[in-house]
């Protein structure tokens, strides 16, 4: 088990890409690498100046969490926090979580959402203890132009 301050969190960008994806697909989490996910959306979406990819590494370099950080210039939102299963429950969700927070306080943004999948216990428990309410009633819809996106 590592100590927490083994972990150092730092921001990604397109060199860090293919790490991202492996560290995605070994945490399990849903993602698009022929729509949304593809190297050019990502590196499009860092270029676009409201998304922040950030990264926890171990003492050894490497890539053991992420999460993405956006906002719309009203509402920030937090989304594909991955940990990597051998490092689970050491608080390393909870640390990019609130690096995230940091971020978009620093943009101006301080209202700060997430959306969970409803099978998705673990990252409800995980929003629950780093203090995010559940707005009753709210309905998530969007429409989209093909499932890649």
């Amino acid at each position: 088990m590592h100590s927490l301050m083994s972990y150092v969190v730092r921001q990604l960008g397109r060199s860090d890409y293919l790490r991202i994806l492996a560290l995605w697909e070994t945490a399990g989490l849903h993602f698009k690498p022929k729509g949304r996910d593809t190297r050019e959306a990502f590196e499009a979406q860092l270029a676009s100046g409201v998304q922040t990819v950030l990264g926890v590494e171990d003492a050894a370099g490497e890539l053991v969490g992420t999460v993405i950080a956006t906002h719309d210039s009203r509402r920030g939102w937090i989304n594909r926090v991955a940990v990597h299963p051998a490092h689970r429950r050491q608080g390393i969700a909870r640390r990019l979580i609130a690096a995230a927070e940091d971020v978009l306080h620093e943009q101006g943004i301080h209202i700060i959402a997430a959306l969970i999948e409803p099978d998705n216990g673990a990252s409800l428990a995980l929003f629950e203890a780093a203090e995010y309410i559940e707005w009753p009633g709210l309905h998530y819809m969007s429409k989209r132009d093909s499932d890649d996106v």
